[in-house]
């Protein structure tokens, strides 16, 4: 198994340590390239840094992209640094200084509340700098079959798109500089049709919001929701005739809108089949006839495969062993971390070859909500390490 055109196996020696996550440049490029060739072309394609904000990662990605969508100040601070020309922050629960810190930067906030916005106005007026303000929207429909749906629901996220009008007009009145809006309704979606639907219904509300208010409207940010397969039952999802339905959509989009462009936001979508999570077995044993392999990895740093970030019935990410791809020899072995919970569990009956102490184990899939979604200080392990290859 290679990542990065190098073995994992002289990867984990390069890197002196397991545990640890490596990401594939190469592969990330490769889905931008094919995004860039399915979707429109005056589509403006933006990463969602949550998913990974590894510093090497958001400054491969800065180029290849048209900006950058984060979650925190901090997070801010590394987009700036690694030359992010666009960079839009969102969040329910933005400080004071936070929106301090955002004004003075010069980026888009996409404000959720009355509060950001008055926030906002206040910042720029102590620090003479007039505020950049989207405007984030909870619309009334959901995107169907999400993995986890930010709308058509009540949500702490964004402003009800029927309150959205009046909240208009407060921005107008306010003498900040009015960007668009910002509409997320779900994210890791497999099915086609679910996006086209949701896209289109998207791009109606940015219409019909842009009526309701003087202002001209510069970026409507759609969102994003295209997933990744992680189980084995997984279907990969077809980007193209989303790219063609989208295109269709577009059309009514800049004939009513010409000056307004249209960004989505994708995270996972960008990342993470790009990355694995490497860690090596430290303990195999054998417990009422069932194996078990203890690794030096565990949910302290892959919170998601152990099944505990959202998912309601646990399901497997793929697990290989990186050096012993075409072993014939195999075994069911469940592979568990070295925590004292029986919660840490990275895959549960597992398909591998006959494994010992020693040996290199890998979760797939794992470029995206890795190390920074899971809770590295339970238990107080060691960190693991981070490599772009």
């Amino acid at each position: 198994m290679l990542v990065g055109g190098m073995p994992v196996r002289l990867l984990a020696e390069k890197m002196g340590q397991t545990p640890f996550y490596a990401y594939d440049r190469a592969l990330m490029s490769a889905r931008v390239a094919e995004l860039r060739a399915t979707l429109p072309q005056d589509v403006r394609l933006h990463y969602a840094m949550k998913c990974n904000p590894m510093p090497d990662v958001v400054a491969h990605f800065v180029p290849l992209l048209d900006g950058v969508d984060v979650a925190s100040a901090n997070e801010m601070d590394v987009a700036l640094a690694a030359g992010a020309k666009h960079v839009s922050f969102a969040g329910p629960g933005k400080s004071a200084e936070d929106i301090e810190r955002a004004v003075a930067a010069g980026i888009v906030l996409n404000i959720e509340s009355e509060r950001e916005l008055r926030a906002a106005v206040k910042a720029g007026e102590a620090l003479g700098k007039t505020p950049r303000i989207a405007l984030r929207v909870n619309p009334s429909f959901e995107l169907k079959a999400s993995g986890m749906k930010m709308g058509g629901v009540p949500s702490q996220f964004g402003i009800d798109a029927e309150r959205a009008p009046d909240v208009l007009k407060e921005i107008d009145a306010s003498g900040v500089s009015f960007e668009g809006f910002h509409i997320f309704a779900g994210s890791q979606n497999l099915r086609a049709d679910s996006l086209i639907e949701t896209q289109a219904k998207t791009l109606a509300l940015t219409i019909q919001l842009a009526a309701s208010t003087p202002m001209k409207v510069k970026l409507a940010n759609i969102g994003g929701g295209f997933g990744i397969p992680y189980a084995p039952g997984d279907k990969r999802l077809d980007i193209a005739p989303i790219g063609e339905a989208l295109d269709r959509a577009m059309a009514d989009f800049r004939a009513r809108m010409p000056e307004t462009e249209v960004a989505i936001e994708l995270g996972r979508y960008l990342a993470g089949e790009a990355g694995v999570y490497v860690c090596r077995v430290i303990d195999k044993k054998v417990s009422r006839g069932q194996v078990f392999l203890i690794t030096d990895g565990g949910l302290h740093h892959h919170l998601a495969a152990s099944g505990n970030f959202g998912q309601v019935i646990r399901r497997n990410y793929p697990v290989v062993a990186p050096a012993h791809m075409a072993a014939s020899e195999r075994e069911t072995a469940h592979v568990v971390g070295p925590l004292c919970t029986p919660l840490d569990l990275l895959g549960s009956g597992v398909d591998l070859p006959q494994l010992e102490v020693g040996d290199l184990v890998a979760v797939l899939q794992s470029g995206a909500y890795g190390l920074t979604a899971s809770p590295t200080a339970f238990l107080s392990h060691p960190r693991p390490g981070e490599i772009l290859v």
